[in-house]
């Protein structure tokens, strides 16, 4: 899940560097020109009030700002905000309550660093239980949340599949205790065959457990790049092959690319463009689902640029039957 990104330095018009009291004195300034009481007739002024507020609840803190300063130089420049695996479902609430004007309700993209609710969820303990937003105590640990992200496989690696390094963010507690962000390194057996779309399991790769509980699992969402000579239609590959009108009208022996490398296939004598010829089990897939792979014939005219070629041309249309309209 991707949400949009909010700079809260630009928010509070102040610089990333700024100090607490400049922070302070931006938001005070900000909050009295925007508060809903004194802008009944501006609609929009509850909404910038939200925004400010939330700007400055996250700025003023250390420990927010410190968390919110990993993200925020990578995504400037209004790009939609990714959060790392675990992220969507972790819950800091040990920063403790909103304050400030008019707290709470606060965007998606602060509940996606922060956690929903604000203060509530839960809260663990130096005894190895939790503590839930109802105040009540429950012993032992718990398993930790799933997660997901992205893994971008060359069409050749979804084909052939086969061992793959990949890199991964996840949550991790930093030096005090303090909540941070760090890369792990993980081998990924990619399955033969897989497509567009699906998903491989990582057991135990997700969010850590409460009280030294297990790990969730890491799910990896599979997306094919774009290919320079083959497109995907569901299992199938396409390759469209240029032909020469000679090459349609005669026949020929032509090797083609595939999957697997090169292979030398026959061209019938006569073949329109647009037509397909078909290289089966070298699509995507596996077993009784596995995909062809299919020779899109397009029929390449060359231009007369000479007065003999001009010449040979008008021969063969003179000498042949042929009519490509039948209507």
């Amino acid at each position: 899940m991707s949400v949009e990104y909010k700079d809260y330095y630009k928010l509070l018009g102040v610089s990333r560097s700024a100090s607490k009291e400049e922070i302070n004195k931006a938001f005070k300034k900000l909050a009295r020109k925007h508060h809903p009481d004194l802008n009944p007739d501006n609609p929009e002024a509850e909404t910038k009030f939200k925004e400010i507020n939330e700007a400055y609840e996250v700025l003023k803190d250390p420990e927010k700002r410190k968390l919110y300063d990993q993200f925020g130089s990578d995504w400037e420049h209004g790009q939609n905000f990714q959060p790392p695996p675990g992220y969507e479902n972790m819950n800091f609430s040990g920063f403790g309550g909103a304050g400030g004007f008019g707290g709470g309700d606060f965007s998606d993209f602060f509940e996606t660093i922060f956690g929903g609710g604000f203060g509530g969820g839960t809260r663990f303990t130096s005894g190895g239980g939790f503590q839930d937003q109802f105040g009540g105590f429950q012993q032992g640990p718990r398993r930790g949340s799933d997660s997901e992200t992205t893994i971008s496989l060359t069409l050749e690696e979804a084909y052939k599949g086969g061992s793959k390094s990949i890199s991964v963010q996840e949550r991790a507690t930093g030096p005090g205790g303090n909540p941070m962000v760090q890369s792990k390194n993980l081998n990924v057996n990619i399955p033969a065959g897989i497509r567009d779309g699906q998903k491989i399991r990582l057991t135990g790769q997700g969010s850590p457990g409460p009280g030294d509980g297990p790990r969730g699992d890491l799910y990896l969402k599979v997306k094919i790049a774009p290919h320079h000579l083959f497109k995907v239609e569901d299992n199938n590959v396409i390759l469209d092959l240029p032909l020469a009108p000679w090459e349609a009208a005669l026949g020929a022996r032509i090797k083609v690319p595939t999957l697997e490398g090169r292979i030398e296939m026959n061209i019938p004598a006569g073949i329109g463009s647009g037509k397909k010829l078909r290289v089966k089990g070298r699509g995507l897939g596996n077993g009784a689902r596995k995909g062809d792979q299919f020779i899109r014939i397009m029929i390449q005219s060359p231009k007369a640029g000479t007065e003999e070629e001009k010449k040979l041309w008008k021969e063969l249309s003179e000498a042949s039957d042929f009519t490509p309209r039948n209507f």
